[in-house]
């Protein structure tokens, strides 16, 4: 492996950003103006009284994860911040417990994960199974469609398929490389790969389902959108009481909701929050996902369902339909139910959050969406590691082994600091 370039990848590990976060703020307390994460402190006019200062803080909030010479050993707030994520990881000599969170509609774009599967072996080989699959029912191969950047990825009927795919295909490589989930949490579309890779559900019966699900979506007829609001579920429950054809498509955090339904209906309660000062940003999507105008998919989704043997999830699987840790097994009144639910994502991430207690929780998607809102659920610095497995197209097989190193599996666990095996 080229140094530079490994260098700069470790530079680049997500899982360290909310240590980073952190260290920012306090070396700007101390030095009065916002830091540069890549530059030396010493640049910056941090020094050694500061340095102390910052230690003491280190190890109030984190407990023993370095010595005071560290803080001078890793001169940026950047390569500091890789030090505290990485002992952090091993902290007590613990093992690492994972947690997969899987991205649904909307994180997809033309090209995604081309970088890893020209570069993993593992990554082709099951992009490839999740491509047999799908293809019956698409017509068409997905993995083509992602190799050539075709924008038709945007379109429901493949863009669901695809995101399956990536998803399954994803979280079988980091299994095969030992990395075995705590507990699986999917959004939106998300939830079918979820369940296969849980065991609830077969490859080929969620790829059927998966694919169903977008065609008959993509039918609809246009006039139906999305848009996010910084606002509480409850104010967006009064909102929508008042528009029948609208309503809460997604509570994504405690503040951060996605209506969906007609259009005219959103941009009366635009107008209502334009009253307040909120605004409003409308999601690129051509139809009004988890929402009343989903209706009239239900009954043809439920003839396509009754061919389907669901089962209980083998591995702990929290329903972003209900919004916690759910046992029973997922027949056909899950799936129909989940094309008009909202999805709970807060409540069900919350309670995988409290209830599993992961060391590390890792997005499985094309591109980090979910990332955000669980370091913040999860705390911070003092919460699980939360990292997406896949930043873009870009990402290859260098960035994936930084990943499973970091979740102390693969051939690169043994030389991560703290590490347990």
């Amino acid at each position: 492996m080229n140094e530079r370039h490994h260098d700069d990848k470790d530079a680049d590990d997500d899982f360290a950003v909310a240590h980073r976060e952190w260290l920012s703020e306090r070396v700007a307390h101390y030095i009065g103006h916002p830091v540069d994460d890549s530059v030396p402190l010493v640049e910056e006019g941090f020094d050694s009284v500061a340095a102390l200062s910052l230690y003491g803080d280190i190890e109030e909030e984190f407990g023993e994860l370095i010595e005071p010479d560290d803080v001078e050993a890793y001169p940026t707030v950047r390569r500091l911040a890789e030090l505290l994520a990485m002992r952090g990881a091993g902290r007590d000599g613990s093992r690492v417990r994972t947690a997969f969170v899987f991205t649904g509609q909307g994180s997809q774009h033309p090209g995604m994960t081309t970088g890893l599967y020209r570069n993993s072996t593992g990554y082709r080989t099951f992009l490839d199974e999740a491509d047999a699959a799908v293809r019956p029912w698409t017509g068409r191969s997905v993995v083509d469609l992602i190799l050539t950047g075709d924008p038709a990825v945007h379109r429901t009927e493949l863009t669901q398929p695809a995101l399956f795919a990536v998803g399954y295909a994803l979280a079988r490589t980091l299994e095969e490389a030992g990395v075995r989930p705590v507990a699986v949490l999917g959004h939106g579309i998300g939830e079918f790969a979820a369940a296969a890779v849980a065991g609830a559900l077969t490859l080929a019966d969620a790829a059927r389902l998966a694919c169903a699900r977008g065609a008959l979506m993509q039918e609809l007829p246009p006039g139906g959108g999305m848009m996010a609001v910084c606002i509480t579920p409850h104010e967006a429950a009064e909102l929508v009481a008042e528009e029948p054809a609208a309503g809460i498509g997604a509570v994504n955090a405690a503040k951060s909701v996605v209506l969906s339904g007609d259009r005219a209906a959103l941009a009366r309660i635009e107008g209502r929050l334009a009253e307040r000062s909120v605004r409003c940003r409308h999601l690129a999507v051509s139809h009004a996902f988890h929402s009343p105008l989903m209706a009239p998919v239900v009954a043809p989704f439920e003839a396509e369902l009754r061919r389907i043997r669901g089962a209980a999830a083998r591995v702990p699987f929290y329903s972003t339909v209900h919004g916690r840790l759910t046992t029973e097994p997922l027949y056909t009144s899950y799936w129909s139910e989940q094309i008009t639910a909202p999805v709970r994502f807060a409540d069900a991430a919350r309670g995988l959050l409290a209830q599993q207690t992961p060391s590390h929780v890792v997005e499985i998607g094309p591109r980090a969406v979910l990332t955000p809102y669980l370091r913040r659920m999860g705390g911070g610095p003092r919460g699980p590691v939360c990292l997406p497995v896949c930043q873009g197209p870009q990402s290859d097989a260098v960035d994936l082994a930084g990943v499973i190193s970091a979740l102390d599996a693969g051939p690169l666990a043994a030389a991560l600091p703290g590490g347990t095996r």
